[in-house]
């Protein structure tokens, strides 16, 4: 069997609700779902989901391959682009064609992934997450029902801007799971917009009257020194690495002694997230992917490591002509059973139903006093 050829597709994932975080958000979000569908001589076809950079670039390390060799092959697309670097944009062409890789690998084999990967069972826990700085007390109540319906049992708030308005939120979130246990388990997201001081005054007054889980990426990603000084002055974990590209990109983290959890964008794709929950592993962290509805696939791998802890779970649905069979049960994610990693793709409808360009730019931190007019309070004063 050998890789042909390629063709893409953008699918739009209506979320039906505002998404966004402390850098800003968007009313009624509409998202785009970059996929990648992997041509072989033998007219099976791999499914890739995540990103469309730089895919002329590193075609020609796979081009003719055989891609049972997932492996090697992922590392053919870094050496590809050695000289001019695999990070950033780039990383997330690797992880989409990797994606689809390992599908045709399954496939091939007549076997699910996870099963394929060395997994046991194909269920994996999940925590739910709603994106949701923008949505109001009763839209966050009405989110977090619907997954404790499924037996969730723990959540993620994105906040870090207003200290009383997070702790009311996070209450909403543990009232709303409570009906599944005693203890939900919480989380809060600041996506990088605090300092390390800043963090730690903010974390220590919530955990006057909140035991978090873990506090998530509450610094600039690259800021190793700062994560290792902020874990030993809160009791929550320090959560972070999502936006990280590439196992290399953690090596100054693990040297300091961070984080407490090792996150992985799922959008990084299968063989970054199995490579790097063995590197943390080694280290005896566990590992915890983000952003699961953004490439399914990586929930695979989940069941073949032994330090996963839980999954980010953002939704119940997925984008228009992105069929995935999977389920959300019992507090997580029940896989597929048939071969490979049970995404199919109905490319008619995904080119009937686009409807706008959805949005392709969100903004960083510098952005946030522009776009959003945010700002931190505690106590009462703006930081």
């Amino acid at each position: 069997m050998k890789i042909t050829g390629y063709r893409t597709l953008t699918a739009q994932h209506h979320w039906k609700r505002s998404i966004g975080d402390a850098n800003g958000h968007i009313p009624e979000a509409v998202t785009e779902v970059p996929i990648v569908i992997l041509e072989t001589d033998t007219g099976l076809e791999g499914v890739g989901i995540g990103s469309h950079a730089d895919l002329e670039r590193l075609f020609p390390a796979i081009e003719g391959e055989d891609p049972r060799g997932a492996a090697a092959l992922f590392d053919r697309m870094l050496a590809q682009v050695f000289k001019s670097g695999h990070a950033g944009a780039t990383y997330g062409g690797v992880a989409t064609f990797d994606a689809a890789i390992w599908d045709l690998k399954a496939k091939a084999a007549d076997e699910p992934l996870w099963r394929l990967l060395g997994g046991r069972d194909r269920f994996v826990p999940g925590y739910a997450s709603g994106l949701d700085i923008a949505l109001d007390d009763d839209e966050l109540v009405a989110f977090y029902a619907e997954f404790a319906e499924r037996g969730f049992v723990a959540g993620k708030l994105k906040g870090g801007i207003d200290f009383d308005a997070d702790l009311r939120r996070l209450g909403i979130l543990a009232d709303a799971l409570r009906v599944n246990t005693s203890r939900p388990g919480l989380m809060l997201d600041a996506n990088e917009s605090w300092q390390v001081k800043q963090a730690v005054r903010y974390v220590t007054a919530l955990e006057e009257h909140v035991d978090l889980l873990w506090v998530e990426e509450p610094l600039r990603r690259w800021d190793a020194t700062g994560h290792a000084r902020l874990s030993n002055g809160i009791r929550a974990a320090v959560a972070t690495g999502e936006n990280l590209t590439g196992v290399d990109q953690f090596r100054p983290l693990f040297d300091a002694g961070a984080p407490d959890v090792v996150q992985a964008g799922a959008i990084w794709g299968v063989s970054h997230i199995h490579r790097l929950a063995l590197a943390a592993a080694a280290r005896d962290i566990p590992i915890s992917p983000v952003g699961y509805n953004a490439n399914p696939a990586v929930a695979h791998v989940m069941t073949a490591v032994p330090n996963h802890l839980t999954t980010e779970v953002q939704d119940v649905r997925f984008a228009d002509g992105v069929l995935v069979d999977h389920e959300f049960s019992d507090g997580g994610i029940v896989l597929s059973d048939e071969p490979g990693s049970g995404i199919r793709i109905d490319e008619a409808l995904i080119t009937e139903q686009r409807d706008g360009g959805g949005w392709a730019d969100p903004a960083g931190p510098h952005m946030r006093p522009m776009r959003a007019g945010l700002r931190v309070v505690l106590d009462g004063v703006e930081r």
